[in-house]
């Protein structure tokens, strides 16, 4: 073919880690953080942000800015998905302080906590790049599906634009819901059925996209939600076996049902089916031990393609040492020995737990993090032991924070360095992106819980901040606390049998049991469409038009949430 006089023609190598990138990273980012932050706080359980990113991606630098480099839409979405990786980390820990009342805590230290742990995840991390992906080949789906999206530019900007309209649907029926306080739908009301079946439905388009995009793997959440209210609500109301509490109440109400039974054995199962996921992990736990012995006994961490591994380890003590400086000023009377140890104990974690989780999920797709951080902040707690009650609380949950989104950044960053590695990026400048992607997240992520809490307030109908709830509960109960033991070990035991047989499974179906039914309803509409457009156009269809509808549902109405939120916010000003 002959080139035309007009054509452009391209000399030298493409574009990667540019400026445009970087700020469309940021960007993206930031709107993808928000959306996913705020779908945790609503169902209890985070998505991977990378393809989201991926897709938008397309959108700006193909589509807007006519820029043609598929690796530097690469670094795009991973200068995304680094700000991203402090949604699920921190998500999944800080509401547990708002929930206990806490709220007494320096929000600037937590911030620069997690942007330390986002340093220390990645800084660990990334000399385990050539023994993971290189050597051992892991296949981290996740990565792959991202670097299908960047290997198809027509696609991508096709899945963009359903996104993006899908996103302004979503965002218009979330507003009139809003304006006119109509957020459910009471079918159960109208029908005449038994008030204990609880068939009311949330209107909310996030929902179902968030149970769309988890496929099958969100039947055992919907089966959790109807074991209670539609199998063993009618079996007490028949056998006339509802319980009844102290002061002579029946507990047969939707209300009572949820907040006295199903609830504390929800949290239960959280507990124990993210306990169990861990130790099921024993295996990857060995295999990534000899991948680090491996790794250091090649030199993996001296290649080219790296960043210098002096480098790294500047990044790696200075985080650990802000880490110590953060635990000693998180109470007034830590004092430096226990703030030491708590700092030490928490860069180990990091190092363990990051290396476990980047196996797990390259190796299944699943990782248990909510696990990880229950037993982190479980040894913080301990180690606090001492102190106030308060003070444990505040020192144990901050630290933990910056080891969860340590964690979650070690497992982003590994995934995104499998994209590249499909797309022919340079490790180095994915790492590079990483880094200057991770300081964002925890800032804008802080800014968004205080907003949420100021306007809906974490742990209501609203925002139920399930795996907050469930730290807040284990924390509860270490410190001697008035909690109904029974049921939580009741649910533990439930949560562990169901994760032995798969893992994640006593998480899934316990977060049935903890959720507003009304949410579970709505999420099963999500499961059904999903199970059908397999079935009938097959999983393609669901990569290339689904899911990104999916996705625009999650957008759109996550970002009218929290502008309501924001708008609250300056009424009561």
């Amino acid at each position: 073919m002959t080139q035309t006089a007009n054509a452009p023609v391209r000399t030298g190598a493409y574009p990667e880690l540019s400026v445009p990138a970087v700020i469309v990273g940021y960007f993206l980012g930031a709107i993808i953080a928000v959306s996913i932050g705020y779908a945790a706080l609503k169902l209890g359980f985070s998505i991977e942000g990378s393809e989201l990113a991926a897709i938008l991606g397309f959108a700006i630098l193909r589509g807007v800015m006519r820029r043609s480099s598929i690796i530097e839409n690469n670094i795009a979405q991973t200068v995304a998905s680094a700000v991203n990786g402090a949604s699920s980390g921190m998500m999944f820990s800080v509401p547990a302080l708002f929930l206990l009342g806490e709220t007494g805590f320096n929000p600037y230290l937590m911030t620069f906590g997690c942007i330390a742990g986002a340093f220390l995840g990645i800084g660990f991390i990334i000399p385990l790049r050539k023994q993971m992906i290189d050597y051992e080949r892991l296949t981290y789906p996740g990565g792959v599906a991202v670097a299908t999206i960047l290997k198809s530019p027509g696609a991508g900007i096709r899945k963009a634009q359903l996104l993006l309209m899908a996103a302004v649907l979503a965002a218009g029926l979330h507003g009139v819901e809003l304006y006119f306080h109509y957020e459910y739908l009471p079918l159960g009301e109208y029908l005449g059925l038994p008030e204990y079946l609880n068939a009311t439905w949330y209107l909310s388009l996030l929902t179902i996209g968030v149970a769309y995009i988890a496929g099958k793997g969100g039947v055992a959440f919907v089966i959790g939600g109807f074991l209670c209210y539609w199998f063993l609500a009618p079996i007490m109301d028949m056998t006339g076996m509802f319980p009844v509490a102290e002061d002579g109440t029946i507990i047969n109400t939707p209300d009572l049902l949820r907040t006295e039974i199903y609830r504390p054995v929800g949290i239960g199962m959280l507990i124990g089916g993210a306990v169990t996921g861990v130790l099921m992990a024993l295996p990857l736990i060995i295999s990534a031990v000899r991948s680090m012995q491996d790794a250091a006994k090649s030199g993996a961490a001296l290649s080219k393609d790296e960043m210098p591994i002096k480098l790294l380890y500047v990044a790696i003590i200075g985080a650990a040492i802000l880490l110590v400086l953060i635990a000693v000023n998180s109470v007034d009377n830590m004092g430096w020995g226990r703030g030491a140890i708590m700092a030490v104990a928490g860069t180990l974690w990091v190092w363990i737990a990051g290396v476990i989780l980047s196996e797990a999920i390259g190796r299944t797709n699943w990782s248990p993090l909510s696990g990880m951080t229950l037993i982190a902040v479980t040894i913080f707690i301990f180690i606090a032991s001492g102190l106030d009650d308060s003070s444990a609380i505040i020192a144990s949950v901050m630290v933990g924070a910056a080891a969860c989104v340590a964690m979650s950044q070690a497992t982003d960053l590994m995934l995104d360095l499998k994209t590249g590695y499909l797309v022919g990026a340079t490790p180095r400048m994915q790492q590079m992106g990483q880094f200057l992607g991770a300081w964002l997240g925890p800032i804008v992520i802080i800014l968004l819980i205080f907003a949420l809490h100021e306007a809906y307030v974490l742990g209501s109908d609203q925002l139920p901040a399930p795996q907050g709830q469930a730290l807040a509960s284990m924390v509860t109960g270490i410190l001697g606390g008035d909690v109904p033991v029974d049921k939580y070990l009741a649910g533990a035991g439930m949560g562990a049998v169901l994760s032995a047989f798969q893992p994640g499974l006593g998480i899934t179906v316990g977060l049935g049991f903890y959720l507003p039914f009304a949410i579970v309803l709505t999420y099963a509409i999500g499961t059904a469409i999903r199970v059908f457009t397999d079935r009938k156009y097959g999983q393609e269809w669901a990569e290339d038009v689904g899911i990104p509808i999916a996705a625009g549902f999650i957008v759109g109405e996550a970002l009218i949430g929290v502008g309501n939120a924001i708008i609250k916010i300056a009424e009561g000003l």
